[in-house]
């Protein structure tokens, strides 16, 4: 296979804290690559080096010439106030300068300039542009291409900014967090589609499953190096495991052998002058070896005991919440078992957030009443963070809540605590606006678990977490002896931590499904497929039209249907004549008007194919 990327001894550092040093990787054609690591060890400054926003300190990047590379950031970023469609075409990419000059030239009226755009776009393949566009965003679930960016939720930017990177047809697509935010349907759908395509690829992610199904290779920055791993994560499980035991034992046989020198080295001062000087630079050697080269595996503690938790946790009773005409709940009633622990899923928008706000009392209910456990003690981890005032440090914030922090068999300061969570005494020294996404989520974990909760809520706790960190809450959360609510799209974490799932579906309803989210993705499919079989095979268009008529329509309802359908059918013969056009290479005289009654041919059939729908589903 031919090499793509050629990393030479890249190192990056911030001040005096080194990220990598000295590290050497490439990637081939074909390669689906995740790196993975820690917090704070580089992974999105590695990407953001390699797509050439970042400098680095030394070495040296090569990349094959002529080779078109995509990068979605983890926070991506708009220039001005655009709309869905504008953020699409804001790149350097070929296609996305071709329609903005078409543009352009259209908002200008120079016919020369419009003709010159016009056999550009045909140049360059960008005709279809927008309907390809449409039918990406379409698939991520944004379906109007004229709101503005502003106006969309985290998620839905990141996947406006994902279909602008798919649209470039990348040789090389780097990917950072790419599932951050989004629900399960839009992941598996990335999933599929990144799993079929010949992109190469280069990605961080926490997704274990994601980075299972879809990687062949695994890069892990450990102690700022680079270790490489050909086979997909569950390979790289097996791998990491075996490389940790051997380095433990290397780690102890340097410990004894320096505990020997060492009384070597401590022997009378005056045989000093007669030591072996090799003896003597060997000792230093191994010195040097445990201070830098060899360390034990440090890990996030979360040995805190629940509080005790009595027989009665608490009742839902005919809960509705409605915010205008969208119904979150509709008369929820349940009752939560002691140690039961639930999954909440659904698509984004459906109000998971706001249900599990609903059940703490953060938000009133239009009707029903929560009867709340007298020990019941709740703990929300919620997907905004908490406000620490970032002008204070990581120490104070945890003081200002506690002087001291009971775990359940023995108390510890603040500053014992926060250590736990893998804060040094210098990084509690830090100021919270230095901090990153992940320092942020441990210190946020830190402040719910520090009151020893028996019920806890956690929303979205998979965000900005690593892969490592996400391994020690599951074991946390599976021996936990208490209750638990979880909002996550992870599927892997569900998977190992639920007993069963909440699905909400939209409609206010939330339908209890007795197993994990895999059980429920394979009963899912098993039901979709049982209701294609059951469905007549699709007829002509003509009769489908006609078939497709509500029973229920008025006489002249039916008449503007049928006008519809005729006057779709003459605007889509008149849109493939005016492409047939500008594709067929003849010169133009009248290029102006045609590009004009083009975008009016577009807009009108956008038009008549929604009121089309609109009557053709009414009951």
């Amino acid at each position: 296979m031919a090499s793509f990327l050629q990393v030479e001894n890249l190192s990056k550092s911030y001040g005096d804290r080194m990220l990598f040093d000295g590290v050497t990787f490439g990637i081939n054609e074909g390669d689906k690559v995740g790196i993975v690591a820690k917090n704070g060890t580089g992974k999105s400054t590695m990407l953001s080096i390699l797509a050439g926003d970042e400098d680095y300190d030394s070495g040296r990047i090569v990349w094959r010439n002529d080779l078109r590379v995509g990068y979605l950031a983890q926070k991506p970023a708009f220039t001005g106030n655009p709309t869905v469609a504008e953020a699409a075409l804001q790149s350097d990419d070929p296609i996305a300068v071709a329609v903005r000059d078409y543009e352009a030239a259209l908002a200008s009226g120079d016919a020369a300039k419009i003709q010159e755009m016009s056999l550009h776009l045909d140049t360059v393949g960008a005709w279809d542009y927008e309907d390809r566009l449409r039918q990406l965003l379409g698939q991520l679930g944004i379906h109007d291409l004229k709101q503005r960016v502003d106006k969309l939720s985290g998620g839905q930017r990141k996947r406006v900014a994902l279909a602008a990177v798919l649209m470039r047809n990348p040789d090389f697509l780097i990917l950072d967090e790419p599932t951050n935010h989004l629900d399960i349907e839009v992941i598996e759908w990335i999933e599929n589609y990144l799993k079929r395509s010949r992109m190469t690829l280069l990605m961080v992610t926490h997704d274990r499953y994601f980075l299972d199904r879809v990687c062949n290779k695994i890069i892990e920055i450990d102690n700022r190096q680079i270790y490489s791993y050909d086979g997909n994560y569950n390979y790289y499980l097996r791998r990491r495991a075996e490389r940790i035991e051997a380095m433990t034992a290397e780690l102890a046989k340097v410990k004894n052998t320096l505990r020997k020198e060492q009384e070597w080295m401590n022997r009378q001062p005056q045989a000093r002058a007669g030591k072996a000087k090799y003896r003597i630079d060997a000792y230093y050697d191994l010195v040097e070896k445990k201070r830098n080269g060899i360390r034990a595996e440090k890990d996030v503690n979360l040995d805190v005991k629940a509080s005790y938790i009595g027989s009665k946790i608490f009742e839902a009773e005919h809960i509705s919440k409605s915010f205008g005409e969208k119904a979150i709940l509709r008369d929820f009633t349940y009752t939560f078992a002691r140690y039961e622990k639930v999954g909440l899923i659904g698509a984004n928008g459906v109000g998971k957030s706001t249900f599990i706000k609903l059940l703490q009392g953060l938000i009133p209910a239009d009707k029903g009443k929560w009867n709340v456990g007298q020990t019941v003690r709740f703990g929300y981890y919620s997907q905004e963070g908490i406000s620490f005032n970032p002008g204070k440090r990581v120490i104070d914030a945890i003081t200002e809540l506690a002087e001291e922090i009971d775990t359940g068999e023995y108390k510890l300061s603040p500053m014992q605590f926060l250590n736990r969570f893998l804060f040094s005494p210098a990084d509690q020294q830090k100021y919270i606006s230095t901090l990153s996404g992940g320092e942020l989520c441990r210190l946020h974990l830190a402040t719910v678990l520090m009151r020893q909760p028996n019920f806890l809520i956690l929303d979205e706790p998979t965000n900005d977490l690593d892969i490592v960190t996400l391994g020690i809450l599951e074991e946390y959360l599976t021996e936990f002896k208490g209750c638990l609510i979880v909002v996550s799209h992870d599927r892997y974490f569900l998977d190992n931590i639920v007993d069963h799932l909440f699905v909400m579906t939209g409609d206010g309803e939330i339908k209890d499904f007795p197993g994990t989210y895999s059980e429920y993705a394979t009963w899912r499919k098993e039901q979709e497929a049982a209701e294609r079989e059951q469905k007549p095979a699709e007829k002509p268009a003509q009769e489908r039209v006609r078939a497709s008529r509500p029973e229920k329509l008025s006489f002249k309802e039916r008449k503007e249907l049928e006008a519809l359908t005729k006057e779709i059918d003459e605007l889509t013969a008149e849109k493939n004549e005016l492409e047939a056009r500008f594709n067929s290479g003849e010169t133009l005289t009248d290029v102006a008007a045609m590009s004009q009654r083009y975008e009016q041919v577009k807009d009108l059939l956008d038009e008549k194919e929604m009121r089309w729908l609109e009557l053709s589903e009414k009951e």
